[in-house]
């Protein structure tokens, strides 16, 4: 049913949805992107599912984008690199809108989009030891359809301190930026995941539903306007003349110019 993830549900209604690409580090190609937004969906339907961890296998829980897909994206026209940062802002959005908890756990590093997918869960648990950051700006691209996402989650005035940088933070910085809600020892992750899940089995599944729709409506508005927004800029950002430059000094391994 799904190729680049992983989805099993036990008997306490508690579903892991795991990003399954770990020889690439889970990078978010368009397969994976298509797959995670099917899974949100059948996710939602299921009335049998109370909770759902997300998660990544191996030693990352999201590099970002897939660099195939990044790569191909550089011989696209505007309307087709449109519609392929659709596929993102698709994907965030039908996780964002979860019905059911969405507890993300970060078993390792997330950069650029992954840090997008941390941001859509409702609390997120990471390891002590992980690595974050929008490494879009050092590749001459912006953290556009991320953005909405992690603005409603860190707030403009602690986005603006790693937003535009590029520079990786550990877990302790996370946690303060609000990124995480912990950071925790390796050996003690699932132990915390289970403390944020248990307390929903106690719980009316349809008054969790409802609340987090309440929560969701009365916090920063995330529609269809804002989405847009965000594709055309990151759009119009790849047709400039540092995009050229930072994407392809990237996959040349050289320095972009703008590099000291």
């Amino acid at each position: 049913m799904y190729e680049t993830i992983k989805l099993e549900t036990d008997a306490r209604g508690v579903a892991t949805l795991m990003l399954y690409r770990p020889d690439k580090h889970n990078a978010m190609s368009a397969q994976m992107m298509a797959e995670l937004s099917r899974a949100a969906a059948d996710l939602a339907a299921d009335d049998a599912v109370r909770v759902v961890v997300l998660t990544g296998a191996g030693r990352s829980f999201c590099a970002g984008a897939d660099l195939g897909w990044m790569q191909a994206q550089r011989d696209m026209d505007a309307a087709t690199r449109s519609a392929e940062a659709g596929k993102l802002a698709a994907m965030l959005g039908a996780l964002n809108t979860l019905p059911k908890p969405l507890i993300g756990r970060l078993q390792g590093n997330a950069f650029g989009g992954g840090v997008g997918m941390a941001a859509v869960c409702d609390v997120a648990v990471g390891v002590d030891s992980l690595k974050m950051g929008f490494t879009e700006t050092r590749l001459g691209i912006i953290p556009a359809t991320i953005g909405p996402y992690v603005l409603a989650r860190m707030g403009e005035g602690r986005a603006r301190r790693v937003f535009m940088s590029a520079r990786l933070f550990d877990a302790t910085e996370a946690v303060d930026l609000g990124l995480l809600a912990r950071a925790v020892p390796a050996f003690a992750l699932d132990e915390a995941i289970e403390a944020e899940v248990a307390p929903y089995l106690a719980c009316a599944p349809g008054a969790v539903a409802a609340a987090k729709k309440l929560a969701r409506d009365l916090g920063p508005r995330i529609d269809a306007q804002v989405v847009e927004h965000t594709i055309s800029a990151l759009a119009a950002r790849w047709e400039t003349e540092e995009a050229a430059e930072g994407i392809g000094a990237f996959f040349d391994k050289r320095k972009a110019a703008w590099m000291p």
